[in-house]
């Protein structure tokens, strides 16, 4: 099932999701094969649970958008460990359509989380892997990129965002 993608200003957005205590559900399988087939249906590289308005701790990741599923990953209760170097590249997210932001981040990142059993693994990327990782961690603690950029531009992003809404354009 393709869930619709939240946008800003929706306040699941912005609250720390629910960790996942129940691991090898069949709902918790079913949530999974669903925010890969949503986040796929939007053209993304990675999904968090509150985008399609499940405030919980998961997210899903493809920096392949599906073309390798041998580089689908999925990360429950996910924390970042260690962060090394530094990038800077534009970023973009599903909950804010057609807005993107040169966003400074580490440049090699492993996190530990736990899979679909509820085993707990680490992991290391780099470069889009590792802004994939820290986006979506951010989106399980109620962070969207746009707090990474100058409190200028994401002011002028809310007051498009705002005018978007009165224009009836933005839901």
């Amino acid at each position: 099932m393709v869930y619709p993608i939240v946008k800003y200003g929706q306040p699941v957005l912005e609250r720390r999701g629910e960790d996942i205590v129940e691991f090898g559900t069949p709902g918790l399988h079913q949530l999974i094969e669903d925010m890969f087939e949503s986040m796929y249906a939007a053209k993304g590289v990675g999904l968090a649970a509150p985008q399609i308005g499940i405030g919980k701790r998961i997210a899903v990741i493809d920096v392949t958008t599906g073309e390798d599923p041998a580089q689908k990953i999925v990360l429950i209760n996910p924390e970042i460990i260690k962060t090394e170097g530094s990038q800077k590249s534009e970023e973009g997210c599903l909950s804010l359509p057609t807005f993107r932001e040169n966003v400074a981040r580490p440049q090699k990142v492993t996190v530990r989380a736990q899979d679909a059993a509820g085993k707990t693994f680490e992991m290391t990327g780099e470069d889009l892997l590792a802004r994939a990782f820290l986006h979506e961690t951010d989106h399980l603690n109620g962070k969207l990129y746009i707090s990474h950029v100058s409190a200028l531009k994401r002011d002028l992003i809310r007051r498009k965002i705002r005018k978007l809404q009165k224009a009836g354009e933005w839901e």
